[in-house]
C-alpha cells in the first residue's frame, strides 16, 4: 500500500479472509473444473506456477477481467509489443483464456492469474476498466512496480457503493501512478475517491478492430441460410432470450422464414436456451454441437466463443444483451462497425456515454419490452433505407468518439522510455 498510513480495516479484513480461505482452494477449483469454469491442463497457473519462461527485457503485465476487457486491450497489447516489451495478459475465466488463443497478437503471453511476481517480474502493471483486485494491487505497490489503470470506468452505481468505504477505495487508489478514464464523469468519480493523478483518454473499445470471422465458416453459414430474413440477439443475459423468442413468434407471421439468432453472453447457458426454446415449441440447433440452420429452424443459438464476428456479418439487425436484463448492457461497437442497426433496453450504465450518443444521433433505438423490440425490428427489416441511416448515423458517431488507443498509448509512453532506460542501465 502507499505510504501514509496502514491499511484500513475492509482491506485488512479482505486479506484475512482470502488467507483464510486458501486451504480451500483445490476442493473450489475442483468444482470449477467439474463445470467447465476451469482449463483442464492449465490448474497450475491458478496456483502461480507457470510452465511458460519470462521473456527477456521490460515486461508490461496487463490484468483483464475477462472477455470484454481482454477485446479491448488487444490493440494495446500490439502497441506495447511494438515498442519492445513483452506482453503478459493476465485473466480469470475460461473463456477469455479461449479467445485470447484467438486473438492475442504474435509474442502475448496469456496466463490465469494468481501469486507469480517471483516467476515474471513485471516492470509495469496495467489493470483494465474497474477489475481492482486489492491483493494484486497492494503486492504490486509493494514491489515498487508502476500501476496503470487504463480505460478506466466506474458506473454511478459503482460510485455509490465505494462511498460507503472512502477510505479502503482511497488506499487503494493511490497505489496507481496514473488512472485513464472512459469519460469525464468516469474521471470525475474516480477523483472523488482519492485518485491522485487522473487523465480522461476515451473508450478503448471504440478503437477495437473488426471482430473477425473464419471465410470458410462464414460461407458455411451464409450458404446454410439461403437468403433468408435474419435478426440476432448478441451477448445475452438470462430472460432477454425469452423475449426475443416471443418477438420472433410475432415478427414470424410477416416474414416468412425468419431465423434469429442467439449469441448468449455465457455460451454454456447454450443447453438451456436450447431447452427454453423446444418448451416453446421453437426449433432451434446450437452452434456448439456443430449444427448448422435448417430451413425450417426458429432460433439458432451461437453458443461458441469467438463467433460474434460471423453473427454480425449475418445479421443486419442485433440487439445487444444485457439491457434489458439489468446487468448495465454489453458492447454495441463491434457489431456497429460489422454494418448492423443496434436495438438495446434501457439498461446500459456499463456504456452510458456510448449509447446516448448512439440515441441522440439516431444511430441506436432504445427498447424496454417485447413489443417494442417487434415493432422496430419489423419496420427496419422493412424499410432498408432508414435501416441503412441508423448504421450510417452510428458508424458516424462511433468515428467520432474514438482515438482512445492513441491517448493512451501517449500517456503510457513516458513509463515505457523510463523502463528501457532502466533496463540498459542494468544491462551495463
Amino acid at each position: 500500500m502507499p505510504e501514509g498510513g496502514a491499511a484500513p480495516l475492509p482491506l485488512h479484513a479482505y486479506r484475512f479472509l482470502t488467507a483464510a480461505l486458501a486451504p480451500l482452494a483445490p476442493a473450489l477449483i475442483s468444482h470449477r473444473l467439474k463445470r467447465g469454469k476451469e482449463h483442464p491442463a492449465r490448474l497450475r497457473e491458478r496456483y502461480g506456477r507457470s510452465q511458460i519462461s519470462r521473456p527477456a527485457g521490460p515486461l508490461a503485465w496487463i490484468h483483464c477481467a475477462s472477455v470484454g476487457e481482454l477485446l479491448t486491450v488487444i490493440p494495446l497489447m500490439a502497441r506495447i509489443l511494438e515498442k519492445g516489451f513483452g506482453v503478459l495478459c493476465t485473466s480469470g475465466t475460461v473463456t477469455s483464456a479461449k479467445l485470447a488463443e484467438l486473438r492475442l497478437p504474435k509474442g502475448g503471453i496469456h496466463q490465469f492469474v494468481n501469486r507469480f511476481f517471483d516467476h515474471w517480474q513485471p516492470d509495469l502493471a496495467i489493470f483494465v476498466e474497474s477489475d481492482l483486485w486489492p491483493n494484486l494491487i497492494a503486492t504490486s505497490a509493494r514491489r515498487g512496480i508502476p500501476l496503470i489503470l487504463v480505460n478506466g470506468r466506474l458506473s454511478e452505481r459503482s460510485f455509490r457503493r465505494w462511498r460507503w468505504a472512502p477510505h479502503t477505495a482511497a488506499q487503494l487508489l493511490r497505489c496507481f501512478d496514473l488512472c485513464l478514464a472512459q469519460s469525464a464523469a468516469d474521471a470525475e468519480r474516480y477523483r472523488d475517491l482519492g485518485a491522485p493523478r487522473v487523465a480522461t483518454t476515451g473508450n478503448l473499445k471504440l478503437d477495437v478492430p473488426d471482430a473477425p470471422a473464419d471465410p470458410g465458416r462464414l460461407a458455411e453459414l451464409a450458404a446454410a441460410l439461403r437468403q433468408r430474413t435474419v435478426i440476432a440477439g448478441a451477448s445475452t443475459h438470462s430472460g432477454e432470450e425469452t423475449v426475443l423468442m416471443d418477438a420472433h413468434r410475432r415478427l414470424r407471421h410477416s416474414f416468412a422464414g425468419l431465423l434469429t439468432i442467439i449469441a448468449p453472453r455465457h455460451p454454456e447457458r447454450g443447453q438451456d436456451i436450447l431447452e427454453i426454446a423446444r418448451a416453446e415449441n421453437l426449433r432451434a440447433s446450437l452452434r456448439s454441437r456443430g449444427e448448422l440452420p435448417g430451413v425450417d429452424t426458429d432460433i439458432y443459438i451461437a453458443d461458441t466463443v469467438g463467433e460474434l464476428g460471423l453473427v454480425y456479418r449475418v445479421a443486419p439487425i442485433v440487439f445487444v444483451g444485457g439491457s434489458l436484463a439489468t446487468h448495465g448492457g454489453q458492447n454495441p461497437i463491434e457489431p456497429i462497425k460489422l454494418g448492423a442497426a443496434i436495438l438495446h433496453g434501457p439498461h446500459v450504465w456499463n456504456f452510458a456515454e456510448i449509447y446516448a450518443a448512439l440515441d441522440r444521433a439516431h444511430g441506436a433505438e432504445q427498447v424496454t419490452d417485447m413489443g417494442k423490440l417487434a415493432l422496430r425490428a419489423g419496420a427496419w427489416l422493412k424499410d432498408a433505407g432508414a435501416r441503412a441511416a441508423v448504421v450510417t448515423a452510428a458508424r458516424a458517431t462511433v468515428a467520432a468518439l474514438g482515438g482512445g488507443l492513441e491517448r493512451t498509448v501517449a500517456a503510457l509512453d513516458p513509463y515505457f522510455m523510463q523502463i528501457r532506460l532502466e533496463h540498459r542501465r542494468h544491462d551495463a
